[in-house]
């Protein structure tokens, strides 16, 4: 009971600035990311980025510092994403709780279609170079970070999670610890119901696909980041039905990029990692697939945190941004400048 209690206390208090921790500085920049230049889908190649610095960064101009790169979910950009996890107010909170000072960065990925799936498509970018790549470089290079993978760890929601792992298992170079949140597209994904099927064939032109619901802009999203065409204008892309007819071909190309399937090729890659970490509410829908990758994790004999809490797919995201996900970094990363 008294874990319990804790946990509600955490919860409540998540949300609410600590009224003695010390402020981080907030800067809001913009990253070039040459991955995603001449993406078809014309998604632009200057993304806004938030860069949260520690309470003593000015105070100490010679102290290096580990970073976080945090990935946002489908339907929203990083601004939006920050209401979500509450910050900086739950980054200020953990830090005055004991977790050591570090820079937190939080990129924008919204694409036309709502979402990049930080994967590598000639329609939408390479979202996986823009990440590990880009802004990586960028932050390293304006920043005072300990730059090294041991320093280095990557989390996110949903979507997001789908990209820390997707960007951790083909990266293992540039990330020393992974922590992905409710991780959404772990399986692979049949076909669209016929209705959402026949919208997305009757569309004319990207303007027209604003007017579609959530689940039917995501299946464009989709197809637009596993099975892109440049030949297919103007979305660029292949669909999983033609003229109603379902497409095995396309089908296959989305598998291919299920994480659930792909790990078994990156398990020497996913070794390397100090700690991977995953949790999922008890009320989300995402709950299955994220059980079956830690069983996937621990069938190899690859160390991971599961944690299956109290809450649906975005009740606890603040609570477990700032109580889990910064101390799991504060634990897992190098806080030392390399010898």
């Amino acid at each position: 009971m008294k874990i319990f209690a804790h946990l509600m206390v955490a919860a409540a208090i998540a949300c609410a600035p600590v009224a003695y921790a010390k402020p981080v500085t907030v800067e809001k920049i913009t990253v070039h990311g040459t991955s995603l230049e001449g993406n078809l889908e014309g998604n632009s190649a200057d993304r806004s980025v938030i860069v949260y610095l520690p309470p003593d960064y000015t105070a100490n101009p010679n102290k290096r510092y580990p970073v976080i790169y945090a990935l946002h979910g489908y339907s929203i950009n990083n601004e939006i994403w920050t209401k979500e996890i509450k910050s900086p107010a739950t980054i200020e909170a953990a830090f005055a709780a004991g977790v050591k000072d570090m820079i937190v960065v939080l990129p924008n990925s919204q694409t036309v279609h709502n979402g990049s799936m930080y994967s590598n498509s000639v329609t939408t970018g390479d979202w996986e170079g823009f990440i590990a790549r880009d802004v990586v470089a960028y932050i390293d290079s304006h920043y005072r970070t300990l730059a090294r993978r041991e320093s280095r760890g990557l989390a996110g929601h949903s979507m997001g999670g789908y990209g820390t792992m997707r960007i951790g298992m083909k990266h293992p170079e540039v990330f020393g610890a992974l922590y992905a949140m409710s991780p959404c597209c772990m399986s692979a994904r049949g076909a669209p119901p016929p209705e959402t099927a026949a919208k997305l064939e009757a569309l004319k032109s990207p303007d027209e696909s604003k007017t579609l619901g959530f689940m039917e802009r995501a299946t464009l999203a989709t197809a637009s980041a596993w099975s892109p065409n440049p030949k297919a204008a103007p979305f660029y892309a292949d669909l999983p039905t033609k003229d109603g007819v379902l497409q095995p071909d396309v089908l296959a190309r989305w598998a291919a990029n299920a994480p659930n399937a792909m790990v078994h090729q990156y398990v020497p890659n996913l070794r390397k990692y100090k700690a991977i970490a995953l949790d999922v509410g008890d009320r989300d829908g995402l709950k299955t697939d994220t059980e079956a990758l830690h069983k996937i994790l621990s069938d190899y004999g690859i160390t991971d945190s599961y944690q299956l809490y109290d809450g649906d797919h975005v009740s606890g995201v603040a609570d477990r941004f700032q109580n889990h996900v910064l101390p799991f970094f504060d634990k897992n990363l190098s806080f030392d400048s390399a010898k």
